[in-house]
């Protein structure tokens, strides 16, 4: 039980607590909320790369990782989803976007041609998680998939934190980070999809 308040007469003092708090037992983060944590905090993670997390989820819809990209023949028709880096739109490219996203193995280079994008117009802009269904390119060293279909994935972010078993990714930790570091303890938030970018956008 909580210990009795005592107050002085006549004193402005809060009441002193003269016994000792019960113990209080809180159930342990999961490994999900520790990445919407340090998505939300510092717009990366040293742990598990969120795609990693999600793997198991994608792997039966038939998308692959970014590292196949290197080993795919030319002209397949794949599907690539990963976090939204940069859309770009230079003026020189007669209104072609690029865009950059990133999965747990690495980045896919997007292509989206103006017909395709004033289809999917909604998704290339607001979407943090991106799902690509296209044909792979390749100029010299430079791998490209150009988009003939493009999916809003976002939803499947507020999932995350739902993902407690640690063996359901391959180990794979966020590009450029190379020590599992803790991370101050905060709240997750109503809608944690709303904590990674949205990406670096064209004006």
């Amino acid at each position: 039980e909580f210990g009795d308040s005592i107050t002085a007469q006549g004193s402005n003092l809060p009441p002193v607590e003269t016994g000792l708090e019960p113990d209080v037992s809180l159930p342990a983060q999961t490994i999900g909320e520790h990445v919407v944590q340090d998505y939300r905090e510092i717009s990366l993670t040293l742990r598990p790369h969120p795609l990693a997390l999600l793997r198991p989820q994608l792997k039966p819809l038939g998308i692959v990782q970014a590292r196949d990209l290197a080993t795919l023949p030319e002209n397949r028709q794949i599907k690539l989803a990963g976090l939204v880096l940069v859309r770009q739109r230079p003026g020189t490219a007669s209104g072609v976007i690029f865009a950059t996203i990133e999965d747990e193995t690495g980045v896919g280079n997007i292509v989206i041609w103006p017909k395709v994008f004033q289809q999917y117009r909604r998704a290339v802009l607001v979407s943090r998680l991106l799902c690509v269904t296209g044909k792979v390119q390749r100029e010299g060293l430079v791998i490209h998939l150009i988009a003939d279909k493009i999916d809003d994935y976002t939803a499947m972010l507020s999932g995350l934190s739902d993902i407690a078993d640690e063996g359901s990714f391959d180990g794979t930790l966020a590009h450029a980070d190379e020590v599992r570091k803790p991370v101050r303890e905060i709240s997750i938030p109503a809608n944690p999809e709303r904590v990674f970018p949205n990406g670096r956008n064209f004006r």
